[in-house]
């Protein structure tokens, strides 16, 4: 890949827990030689390691704390401080307010509490966040999943692609996606009436809808509900946008 490009890695994309053959939430979003971990749900941490790694990484974004999109903080953090990688800095981490406190409750187990600071470099995602990974800017907006939770942006060269993380239809992902190259939108809900989900997920026809408001140029269906498959996910968003339509298969790459 040469640097001006974006790629983006599948290491898993499955709800709520993973398949035997599909890890949950997660994707590795490089460029310029810059490697950021995109949500770090159940299982991603082994696929992640055949791209990079953990101390290879130059940061972590998580979208919001349901552990299917951040389950394996919990052994990145072991794996960061007490296996066979020696980490030169803890490990920028982006994330929701409260993660870390999240995380130290998770792994303290005596009266000191665990060095959670030690593995991870931790800032708390606010609406608009902004941040740099090497050449990569990573833009994040709060999004609507009843609880804090956040999409993301990554632009690097003139490129850009979007990653919903998991929400309702909201203007603020619209406005997020605007013009990019990629939008990487989840499609959980089956039922295809609008108010779906409750208002926590897409269907498949509201991330068709999604993109076609937002002016991607290609749609990439991810965190697809157990009860379609992503042939039919998939066929459903492209009844409502005209641009390509894919969906994230686990070990898939894609290049912006």
């Amino acid at each position: 890949m040469s640097d001006e490009h974006l790629r983006l890695a599948v290491l898993g994309s499955a709800t709520p827990y993973p398949s035997a053959d599909n890890p949950c939430s997660g994707y590795l979003v490089s460029g310029g030689g810059a490697r950021v971990w995109v949500d770090a749900g159940t299982g991603t941490l082994g696929p992640l390691q055949s791209h990079v790694r953990l101390d290879e990484l130059d940061a972590i974004w998580i979208s919001h704390l349901h552990a299917d999109h951040c389950a394996d903080l919990l052994t990145a953090y072991y794996g960061a401080l007490y296996a066979d990688l020696r980490l030169a800095a803890p490990i920028p981490l982006y994330a929701p307010p409260g993660t870390a406190d999240r995380l130290a409750d998770f792994l303290t187990h005596t009266a000191r509490r665990s060095p959670v600071e030690s593995a991870f470099a931790v800032a708390e995602l606010t609406d608009g966040h902004r941040a740099e990974a090497g050449p990569l800017t990573l833009t994040s907006r709060a999004v609507e999943h009843g609880m804090p939770a956040f999409a993301l942006r990554v632009a690097a060269g003139g490129r850009s692609l979007v990653y919903s993380g998991d929400t309702a239809p909201c203007p603020a992902l619209t406005e997020l996606a605007r013009d990019c190259d990629l939008l990487l939108c989840e499609a959980e809900s089956a039922e295809p009436e609008p108010d779906a989900g409750a208002g926590l997920h897409h269907t498949p026809e509201q991330a068709g809808a999604t993109a076609a408001a937002a002016r991607a140029a290609r749609l990439l269906i991810t965190h697809v509900g157990r009860a379609m498959t992503p042939a039919e996910a998939v066929g459903r968003a492209a009844a409502h946008f005209a641009g390509p339509v894919a969906h994230a298969d686990p070990g898939a790459t894609f290049t912006v």
